[in-house]
């Protein structure tokens, strides 16, 4: 199983992107919303770090491996909960992951039916299911970076550490980082669950709180 790649960007094309290292070329699909922010994390020497998402497509006569390229764990963990979805294999969820993950997960914790219908290959009833599977448990990757705040001490438990390591995985400073679980934890003392914690931090944002 391929979990991550390094190497040199040699060639791009709609939805994929191909990858040399050690001799070998690998053709990598990645979402268009991941896509268009690429250059920004390529190296002046051409390199580009992904990790990966692997699977085989399988058709009647042959499996297919299929490498799909993300910037981050916290991306692909949003892949691999986008396709928990029914109906939703892997290479639909790359076409229908157009637009920026932190949007796409609003309209999913909003409801927003509309926004997620005008994803690719996402019809009415599929958006619907969207919602019914997802709604609630998508907080996380809503977050977008905000203006620094003031240093703060993360209570010591593995939740609050893991929470801190997502966030950092999502740009955030490690001080803003810190001081966004501080305040979620100070809120709700009976927070135990990264998944809790990060919610709370979600919906505090978007309160303006």
């Amino acid at each position: 199983m391929i979990s991550r790649l390094h190497g040199t960007l040699v060639d791009r094309r709609e939805l994929k992107i191909f990858l040399e290292t050690n001799g070998l070329t690998y053709e990598v699909w990645v979402p268009v919303s991941i896509l268009r922010g690429l250059d920004r994390h390529i190296s002046p020497d051409g390199k580009l770090r992904l990790i990966t998402f692997h699977y085989h497509h399988v058709e009647p006569s042959r499996a297919i491996p299929i490498l799909i390229g993300f910037i981050n764990e916290v991306e692909r963990d949003f892949f691999e909960t986008f396709i928990t979805v029914s109906g939703i294999g892997p290479k639909a969820a790359v076409k229908a992951i157009n637009q920026p993950i932190p949007m796409i997960a609003r309209a999913i914790d909003d409801g927003n039916l509309d926004f997620l219908r005008s994803l690719p290959g996402i019809g009415p009833q599929r958006a619907k299911e969207i919602v019914a599977k997802l709604q609630g448990k998508v907080g996380k990757y809503a977050l977008i970076p905000e203006e620094e705040r003031r240093p703060a001490e993360v209570p010591a438990s593995n939740a609050g550490a893991e929470a801190l390591e997502v966030l950092l995985q999502l740009q955030y400073r490690r001080n803003e980082a810190q001081a966004m679980i501080k305040n979620a934890l100070d809120r709700n003392a009976n927070l135990t669950t990264v998944e809790e914690i990060l919610n709370e931090v979600y919906k505090q944002k978007v309160k303006g709180n």
